[in-house]
């Protein structure tokens, strides 16, 4: 359905993600406001990037099946980490989750700030997400 790609006329994408992603013409757009690390109660689950990194993409995913879809139909992360000294453990989350999202390698586009801070000083990783929701989705 999602059609993801990284064409050979520019660089290769510097990690797991590809330049372009397009949705099929019978689908909704779906845009997921930043996520942090807060569980359902709005606390936030860890000090680390790997952790907080961990809790984001549950709450992506939580998201996503509210709307009648899932991380196979993500086309677009937009991801911030205060400092670099969490690019490391965020990194290491990626991996895992998407391992499990993404089997083929068919990952979304991505683009990744290093921020000084995010909106609070214990949160070091937010994510911001786009989505199709499938057109036989009844949400």
């Amino acid at each position: 359905m999602v059609r993801r790609w990284s064409p050979p006329e520019v660089g290769a994408p510097l990690a797991k993600y590809h330049h372009l992603a397009a949705a099929p013409a019978d689908s909704e757009l779906l845009f997921i406001a930043g996520q942090v690390g807060t569980d359902a109660t709005g606390t936030l689950v860890g000090s680390d990037a790997a952790t907080q990194a961990r809790q984001v993409f549950a709450n992506i995913e939580a998201l996503l099946a509210s709307a009648g879809s899932g991380p196979q139909h993500l086309l677009r992360l937009f991801t911030m980490v205060a400092g670099t000294e969490h690019l490391a453990g965020f990194r290491s989350t990626v991996e895992e989750v998407f391992t499990g999202w993404f089997p083929d390698g068919d990952w979304p586009a991505n683009s990744l700030i290093v921020a000084a801070a995010l909106a609070a000083p214990d949160i070091v990783v937010e994510v911001e997400a786009v989505a199709v929701v499938p057109k036989h989705s009844t949400n």
